[in-house]
């Protein structure tokens, strides 16, 4: 049974661009169908419906590094478990060289000195970023901007460029609402791997909203080609956009049933406000946020940041399809009550001065 509430959200989409592509609502009932075919028949994500209580960790202070390790340290025992036989992958989000871009390093190493105690193999820190200008600025250009290139003198751990490991095909829409190939990278779909989502509070322009959790991993799975001479510096994360910012929510949405994160850890020490995720400003906040429930974990983030969590589509829908808890009633609050911290961060110039 398809979830109303979300095709009826997709038609509403969709429909705004009727006129202009002439969609036909016969083909994209089809879509919808077959995207929660996935969900149901797939491994990856749960099956629409109520996904219960989750449990979501949230701290305040003013030691970027100890509130990292803080906001996971009640998520230990659960922690374990999922690492248990699997390789541990810190996926942070890197997208530009001012330091508001990326997670802070001491914020990875606030991660990396909860994870050592339990996790004996080495831990595996990557991005698979898209953002290469000005000039040769790859994965491993972020990680020295950022100054993460110390890490590995200092943790059982590995940095790695997720754009250089083997993709599977999966498939999103044109914007004819046609299906369309898009690379994701393999460390995203692999069950054998425990993934982390690391990044820090941050606004986004028209169609995002904000970048947190969800986006860190989804809009990270498609390749970027920089370095493959074949593929003559493709970017395959602007595939995700075709048709638009009412498509990208779409694709992201069908991609988030693919691939998600086993462990949502947001940086709010210092967050990014205006016009995001690279143009932004700081935002001192002094809160971070963790949680196994990915949504659940955007869900206070978004509240945090004076955002409603419904103008966030993507997020909305991956919510409506049961995969995680927004329902504010069934998150279960580790630490104060985020109503208190909450900062209005200004949005993005394009979201401000719409009609």
């Amino acid at each position: 049974m398809i979830n109303k509430n979300l095709t009826d959200n997709i038609f509403e989409l969709i429909d705004r661009n009727r006129s202009r592509r002439g969609f036909i609502r016969s083909i994209l009932i089809g879509s919808a169908c077959a995207a929660f075919d996935s969900i149901t028949s797939g491994t990856s994500v749960a099956a629409p419906g109520d996904p219960g209580e989750s449990a979501v960790s949230f701290v305040t202070g003013n030691d970027r590094r100890d509130m990292m390790y803080q906001v996971l340290k009640p998520l230990e025992r659960k922690i374990k478990e999922g690492i248990r036989g699997k390789q541990v992958i810190v996926k942070c989000n890197l997208v530009g060289p001012d330091i508001l871009c990326a997670p802070h390093v001491d914020a990875v190493r606030g991660v990396l000195d909860f994870l050592k105690p339990i996790y004996k193999k080495k831990v595996i820190l990557g991005d698979s970023t898209g953002r290469i200008y000005p000039g040769p600025m790859g994965t491993f250009k972020h990680f020295e901007i950022h100054n993460y290139l110390t890490l590995p003198d200092e943790y059982k751990m590995k940095l790695v460029d997720l754009n250089d490991l083997p993709t599977k095909v999966q498939w999103i829409l044109d914007d004819n609402c046609h299906p369309s190939p898009v690379n994701i990278i393999d460390t995203f779909l692999d069950p054998k791997n425990y993934i982390i989502s690391l990044t820090r509070f941050k606004t986004h322009g028209k169609g995002v909203v904000v970048t947190l959790g969800v986006k860190n991993i989804v809009m990270g799975s498609p390749i970027s080609h920089y370095r493959q001479k074949k593929a003559a510096g493709r970017n395959e994360k602007v595939f995700m956009h075709s048709g638009g910012h009412q498509n990208l929510n779409f694709n992201m949405f069908l991609i988030a049933q693919k691939v998600h994160s086993d462990l949502s850890v947001l940086d709010g020490y210092e967050g990014m406000e205006g016009n995001g995720p690279t143009l932004g400003t700081p935002v001192e906040h002094g809160v971070a946020v963790a949680g196994t429930d990915w949504i659940a974990v955007d869900r206070i983030g978004t509240e945090l940041m004076g955002v409603d969590f419904n103008d966030v589509l993507y997020n909305s829908f991956c919510a409506q399809a049961g995969m995680g808890q927004s329902d504010r009633s069934k998150i279960r609050i580790i630490g104060p009550d985020p109503a208190d911290y909450v900062v209005h961060y200004r949005m993005h110039d394009n979201i401000r001065n719409s009609p």
